[in-house]
């Protein structure tokens, strides 16, 4: 049945009309003349008449009203997985726990929800979140406006305890935050024996704090803004345990030792083994870890140590051949032990990485070769060319003014092609100690995917608490992240994060209220939005559904 319009006599006229078989064909049944349609139009009849038929069509009159911009879409992808998420690691409970005995009088748990959904989506200021959250289906953030998400980050970045003697920070509320949820899930990590730790520097748009913020070596190469440190520490896993927030004219080098001390005070550990890159230690880190009786694997300086240099890379034993398993197909390594007195070295050479080092130094040589057939003085500022070039020498023995490429330097740095040296005194064999080593390599690619999440630009807070507070976020934000991907590869999904993200946001949801009835209906799920669902067993709502308001 529909409506068929007929032109007669200079008129057009509409007719309500059926179709009907008369053997094998189909002919139209006129059922009810409704005038003409010029009549019908400026009289009302028209609309009346569809307006009383479209109250018995519930798609209808969702489609009528969003035309209308009587109804507007939410997004409901990323609140529905991550509050999933939030709720299976127990973060929501933990807050509830610790808010118990404070009055606030704004819903602080969905505050801080609400930010880290913020950093995961978008990352920013809180200014922006406030803005940000009004196009998602939150449940409990009702009311909330942008000085309760103030509130919330200073609260997570109170101090509770004055800062101890020898250590970095204060005792905040963020750390109790950090203990309690590695307590929720003791008993499935209950072992920290091996720990993982890398740091990056965030710059502010602000003072930075009382003292958070300082001008140091910057590694987002902004020497003109203030910064903080942030270091964080993963177990064997991958998965992040706690962060520390630093004055940002901290030196790597002087962290280690502190962070592993407050470490095994907070999380009730005994034997730990701390896996480091070559940046946090020195011979003072080292002396202090063998004196705590810990264990370590250690990157080695391989240019700058004369240890190394001289003694480990001159060693006379034969390399022994091993195949490590990758996911991309086996690496070729060689390795030996080499003892020092009572330094234990561990000199390791990938064949992979050996012919990518000389097939790049070998760019450089004919470059640079080019480039002195021109003239040598613009070379001396390039930090590439200039570790190759020597001074020519003048005829009374004396260098001369010119530059040449110095095979000596060549040799040299030939014999760094795919070498890393480990220092540990771990009761390991070579080969376990590379794997470990291997393994915080992933976990810095893993800090690096994440630097997005932790980066948080930009920063406008002005109190120490309020930016720890802040930056916890992304803490959290990450450490969803990481629950995620290892639901996902539990369940043999590969998932890409970008793509993920806009498929979530794609997932939309309106609603409606009319003649006493609410009629909700959502967009079709599109990319693997159904199996992420599945895999972190999260229930798609319906595509229709109806009831009373």
């Amino acid at each position: 049945m529909f409506v068929r319009e007929k032109t007669a006599r200079g008129h057009r006229y509409l007719y309500l009309v059926e179709n009907e078989r008369e053997g094998s064909r189909i002919r139209q049944r006129i059922i009810r003349s409704l005038g003409r349609k010029d009549v019908l139009m400026a009289s009302g009849e028209l609309d009346r008449l569809v307006a009383s038929l479209v109250r018995h069509c519930d798609r209808a009159i969702i489609l009528s009203d969003m035309e209308a911009g009587r109804i507007a879409c939410t997004r409901i992808g990323g609140p529905l997985l991550f509050g999933r998420i939030w709720e299976r690691l127990g973060i929501a409970a933990v807050l509830g726990e610790l808010l118990v005995d404070r009055g606030f009088e704004f819903a602080v748990e969905r505050a801080v929800f609400a930010s880290v959904l913020h950093r995961l989506f978008v990352s920013g200021s809180d200014r922006s979140c406030d803005k940000w959250m009004a196009d998602y289906r939150i449940d409990g953030i009702d009311g909330l406006e942008l000085h309760h998400l103030y509130r919330a980050m200073t609260w997570l970045g109170e101090e509770i305890a004055p800062t101890a003697a020898g250590a970095l920070g204060p005792r905040c509320v963020k750390d109790v935050i950090e203990e309690l949820l590695f307590e929720r899930r003791r008993d499935l990590f209950s072992d920290l024996s091996l720990v993982f730790m890398d740091t990056t520097s965030l710059s502010f748009y602000g003072a930075g704090g009382e003292n958070l913020g300082a001008y140091g070596h910057s590694k987002d190469h902004r020497a003109d803004l203030k910064q903080m440190i942030l270091a964080v520490v993963i177990d064997a896993d991958g998965r992040p345990i706690c962060t520390e927030m630093l004055p940002g004219n901290t030196s790597d080098a002087t962290v280690l030792l502190p962070i592993v001390d407050r470490l095994r005070e907070r999380f009730h550990i005994g034997r730990v083994c701390v896996v480091a890159d070559r940046g946090m230690i020195s011979a003072a880190t080292i002396a202090a870890l063998e004196e705590r009786k810990l264990e370590y694997i250690l990157g080695a300086r391989e240019r700058s140590s004369a240890v190394v240099r001289r003694l480990v890379l001159e060693d006379e034993q034969p390399l022994t051949p091993l195949l490590v398993e990758r996911a991309c197909g086996e690496t070729q390594l060689f390795v030996k032990e080499v003892r020092v007195g009572e330094m234990r070295y561990i000199l390791c050479r990938n064949h992979a990485e050996a012919e990518r080092d000389r097939s790049d130094r070998q760019a450089i040589v004919a470059g640079l070769a080019k480039q002195l057939a021109r003239g040598d003085k613009a070379l001396i500022g390039n930090s590439a060319y200039r570790r190759y070039l020597r001074r020519t020498s003048s005829g009374d023995g004396k260098p001369g003014p010119a530059f040449e490429i110095d095979p000596g330097k060549l040799a040299e740095e030939a014999r760094f092609d795919g070498v890393f040296v480990l220092r540990t005194n771990a009761r390991v064999t070579p080969l376990q100690a590379v794997l470990r080593y291997r393994d915080l390599l992933q976990v810095e690619d893993l800090f690096r995917r994440a630097k997005a999440i932790l980066r948080t630009r930009p920063i406008y807070h002005s109190s120490n608490a309020a930016i720890r507070g802040h930056v916890f976020c992304s803490f959290l934000a990450l450490m969803l992240q990481k629950e995620l991907a290892d639901l996902c590869q539990h369940h043999g999904l590969v998932i890409e994060w970008a793509d993920l993200l806009r498929d979530l946001d794609r997932l939309q949801q309106a609603t409606i209220e009319k003649d006493g009835k609410r009629i909700t209906t959502r967009t079709a799920v599109t990319g693997q939005i159904g199996s992420v669902f599945q895999a972190a067993g999260v229930a798609l709502p319906p595509n229709l559904h109806e009831q009373a308001a």
